[in-house]
């Protein structure tokens, strides 16, 4: 699978990454950084910024083409306030919410049953395959539904995007041939993701992105952001959300202080906990676990992670203190991977060895 593919080579330069001891403010390795951009060799490159112990490692920005939701916005000079695509970062931001609303007593637990969540379909609660199906399930996509987004996102025959184009997207998700027995077999699927908002819209009564801003995004002092929403209103969670690079850093400190922020528990630490529990072993040899990337080795792992199209990243090292973020506009590119590997195997690791 393509997303196997370049998220696998991400493992060993993390694992490298936890051997490393780190300094304050690097200005060779952003004078690096810098002479590497200009002569070609970060193709792609937006910004990257790298924290340490709270205390900036290194930030950097470059021009270059970008998009908007996958409309493009020309080039452009980003700096810290600009926002950017997180692609299937969302993902991960999407989980802790459902972490959160759990925590109000708003949405189903773990181990209940998906299909009974959606009454609506009546017909879908019939079959007993689709009994069998769990929100755990849907969280670490092992739902047991066929569901393929190895085609380019710009294709119809893509599930994400057929999702996206269907009167019901709930149904559509809900409605795939079963395929294996759920809990089985991993397979990358944003309609999972897409239903678990689902579940939270309904849990609070209000809608996604309006209920991240009063719980999560509002706490972290995240004034400002963007939410792309598809036909029907109802907000991408899979990949629509932009934020700018300090704020999704914001996000990995959040992880590195068990759910806390200033003192205050923002998302639950259980839920962080159960989160970065590895649910499959991927072929790669990482690891997923609700709506995180997780190292292949390690309890708990090593490092946790969110990764989206283009060579989106927000990867978070415990054991180092260490957030790690990048922007990169190499959207819907196969080797989109190589670029945030390439900064830290190339550029952050050698510096701090």
């Amino acid at each position: 699978m393509r997303i196997l593919r370049y998220i696998g080579c991400c493992l060993l330069a993390f694992l490298v990454l936890t051997s490393c001891s780190v300094a304050a403010r690097d200005n060779q390795m952003e004078q690096k950084l810098d002479r590497a951009f200009e002569a070609g060799e970060l193709r792609g490159l937006h910004s990257v910024l790298v924290i340490h112990k709270g205390h900036i490692l290194a930030e950097r920005y470059y021009e270059g083409e970008d998009e908007s939701s996958g409309t493009s916005i020309g080039a452009r000079l980003p700096d810290a306030t600009s926002l950017h695509d997180i692609r299937s970062v969302t993902k991960s931001i999407t989980g802790l919410l459902y972490g959160i609303a759990l925590s109000e007593g708003l949405v189903p637990g773990l181990d209940a049953p998906l299909i009974a969540e959606f009454p609506e379909y009546p017909e879908l609660a019939k079959e007993p395959m689709r009994q069998k199906i769990l929100v755990r399930h849907a969280l670490s996509m092992k739902m047991g539904t066929k569901w393929s987004e190895d085609l380019p996102y710009t294709d119809t025959r893509n599930s994400e995007t057929a999702m996206e184009l269907a009167e019901d997207r709930n149904r559509y998700v809900l409605n795939r041939l079963m395929v294996s027995v759920p809990g089985d077999r991993w397979v990358y699927n944003g309609g999972a993701t897409a239903i678990i908002a689902r579940l939270i819209s309904k849990g609070v009564g209000k809608p996604l992105d309006v209920y991240a801003k009063e719980k999560l995004f509002a706490p972290l002092g995240i004034e400002v952001f963007e939410w792309a929403s598809g036909d029907d209103g109802v907000p991408l969670a899979a990949s629509g959300l932009r934020l700018n690079i300090h704020d999704l850093a914001k996000i990995g400190q959040l992880i590195l202080e068990d759910g806390k922020w200033q003192g205050k528990q923002i998302v639950p630490a259980d839920w962080l906990k159960a989160s970065f529990t590895p649910e499959a072993e991927l072929a790669s040899g990482l690891r997923y676990g609700l709506f995180w990337w997780l190292a292949g080795e390690g309890a708990p792992p090593r490092w946790v992670a969110g990764f989206g199209n283009g060579g989106q990243r927000l990867m978070i090292n415990p054991s180092d203190q260490m957030v790690y973020v990048v922007f990169a506009g190499n959207y819907n590119q196969s080797d989109a991977w190589k670029l945030p590997v390439t900064i830290l195997t190339d550029y952050i690791l050698p510096t701090l060895r």
